[in-house]
């Protein structure tokens, strides 16, 4: 894409008053964004509003500006190759493209190939358990061991762990975010978002310079949904923004899975809601990949080590916090251990990683398969 062309299409998009239904109405009526917008206003206004045609009847005030950032940005690969797709170009990403909103100009960082890999997306909660860190990160891991890609949205918790799980195979990971790629939202993130861009790819809907406002998250949801063949929801409360990535994925034909947890979580309630709406219920990495046909090209299916139950039945503390969480006083009526006893063998598994302490003085065993 040469300046000229980014120039029309940043002009399309960016335009007050010209939004997505507007300018995928006049790119479908004149074929691009140059003859949308050289068009007569007359014709404009028998696709669209008479507003939103005699706004782009001159470029905004900002479109300059936002040109020279675009275009820097475009061209300095000083991080890793950049890249703007439209929904004409031939890389652009095909299951996204047969999704119910497509975007119609995406920015992308990094390895512009994973977009049509064969990928999962996997989202949770912003504040999960620590189990549920913990499931995102192993089934992230093995999917992507086994050659899947793993697409989330950079948020805090399950994305930050699914992203992470991604990292570790071969499969790399795929983060579809809310800003502009110019900026990383979260800021505790930035280090995670640099080795994304360096081995996997950031992809965006939003123009640079675009800010962490609140109304994009939801939006860039159907984006995860659209490029991946299915939806794993790791936790989620019963108002979160996974379920409505959950939604779209059905509603676009797509499989989704969801992770039970304990009835007494709240970030489990959306999951098991999801559940009793039809979503598979899954234990495992492989539990996912077996609804999918094999591909010939794939690396072997790596196996998600179920929890060490010989392991279990030699601690018996362990083996008495069972998989809910707990408090001290249920511990020890459970084992009959004195308390301080208990504390002190408590902070040893702590510190081991296999109990976390949870808000409330509870505290529960982590599977670290």
């Amino acid at each position: 894409m040469d300046r000229e062309e980014v120039a029309a299409w940043l002009r399309l998009l960016e335009t007050p008053h010209v939004g997505r239904e507007s300018a995928r109405r006049l790119l479908a009526a004149f074929g691009s964004a140059d003859a949308a917008l050289t068009a007569p206003t007359a014709a404009r206004r028998e696709v669209v509003t008479a507003e939103a045609a005699k706004a782009l009847e001159q470029p905004a005030e900002n479109l300059p500006a936002l040109l020279d950032a675009t275009w820097r940005w475009l061209t300095d690969e000083s991080t890793g190759p950049r890249h703007l797709l439209t929904l004409g170009d031939a890389r652009y990403p095909e299951r996204l493209l047969q999704s119910a909103d497509p975007p119609l100009l995406l920015y992308v960082q990094g390895n512009i190939a994973l977009l049509n890999a064969h990928s999962i997306g996997v989202v949770g909660s912003r504040n999960p358990t620590p189990q549920g860190r913990s499931n995102a990160l192993a089934f992230s891991s093995q999917l992507s061991q086994a050659g899947w890609t793993i697409v989330s949205g950079l948020a805090l918790g399950i994305d930050g762990a699914a992203h992470e799980g991604g990292l570790a195979g071969p499969g790399q990971t795929v983060a579809v975010v809310g800003t502009g790629l110019d900026r990383v939202y979260p800021r505790r993130h930035l280090e995670l978002a640099r080795r994304i861009a360096q081995h996997g790819a950031i992809v965006s809907e939003y123009s640079i310079g675009t800010p962490p406002l609140p109304p994009n998250f939801p939006q860039r949801n159907r984006i995860i949904a659209g490029l991946s063949r299915g939806t794993l929801v790791v936790e989620a409360a019963l108002q979160s923004g996974s379920l409505i990535t959950a939604r779209l994925a059905s509603e676009a034909g797509r499989e989704v899975f969801a992770i039970p947890g304990s009835i007494h979580s709240p970030q489990s309630r959306g999951c098991h809601a999801l559940i009793k709406q039809g979503a598979k219920l899954v234990e495992s990495a492989e539990e996912v990949i077996e609804e999918f046909p094999p591909e010939a090209d794939a690396p072997p299916q790596a196996t998600l080590t179920e929890v060490d139950e010989s392991a279990a039945a030699l601690d018996p503390l362990v083996d008495a916090l069972g998989y809910d969480p707990v408090t001290l006083d249920a511990l020890v009526a459970r084992t009959g251990w004195p308390a301080p006893e208990l504390s002190a063998r408590l902070l040893e598994l702590e510190l081991m990683g296999e109990v976390a302490r949870l808000p409330g003085q509870l505290f529960q065993r982590v599977s670290t398969g």
